[in-house]
């Protein structure tokens, strides 16, 4: 009898032993198999935005390079004025590439809801768009490493290195003059010459309480 309970003991012991076993296997398969769909849902999605960007590139008219001077302003306005590109309130208005860091990323209009700084690159309200002589594009995004941390490379960028947008049938070609940091306070001071066509990033540097301005002027011609 002692010996049959012992037996039953063991036996217990092995079937309880059986079932962690399986669990666990079956823990793992359900863990892989959801980061499985993970990755391939990362995937999709990257790849389809990255066939729209490209497909509102494509869709560009009479792609031009446009710099801030007379000979140029009334031929950049015309050709604005009568190939005019109809977009909805979610198209892109924009798409900015920056060769050097493998970026290549939409901007949506101001008013657009994906127009946040939480979900893409964002367009800051108080910005001009390219095509305004000595206005200021200005676009803000988050460094880190969350899937969200599109500017997270910028640091690696060195004077004169070169950003193209694209926005409303013309490519702008600018070249990075200066950058600076400043205080995390909200507000954002753009140190730049009012009398240039300037495109302005900004990012927070990674686990600081300081922001970083990148200031790039659109190229002339030749340069």
């Amino acid at each position: 009898m002692l010996l049959r309970k012992k037996e039953n003991k063991h036996n217990n012991k092995n079937r309880k032993s059986q079932l962690v076993l399986i669990g666990s296997l079956l823990l793992i398969i359900v863990g892989t198999g959801t980061l499985t769909y993970r990755f391939y849902e990362n995937y999709k999605t990257n790849n389809e935005e990255q066939e729209k960007i490209n497909d509102f590139i494509d869709k560009q008219r009479d792609i031009i390079t446009v710099a801030p001077n007379e000979d140029k302003k009334d031929e950049v306005q015309e050709e604005v004025k009568e190939q005019p590109i109809q977009q909805n309130k979610e198209d892109y208005i924009a798409v900015i590439e920056i060769p050097k860091i493998n970026l290549k990323k939409g901007i949506y209009a101001k008013d657009s809801y994906r127009n946040n700084v939480n979900k893409n690159i964002e367009l800051l309200k108080e910005s001009d768009m390219p095509d305004k002589i000595n206005g200021n594009f200005i676009l803000a995004g988050h460094s880190g490493t969350s899937k969200v941390s599109y500017f997270k490379n910028l640091h690696k960028l060195e004077t004169n290195d070169k950003v193209y947008v694209y926005y409303n049938g013309g490519r702008y070609i600018y070249k990075l003059v200066n950058t600076y940091d400043i205080e995390k306070t909200g507000t954002a001071n753009i140190s730049r010459n009012g009398q240039k066509t300037t495109l302005t990033l900004i990012t927070c540097r990674h686990n600081t309480n300081k922001q970083t301005i990148f200031i790039f002027e659109l190229m002339e011609d030749g340069e």
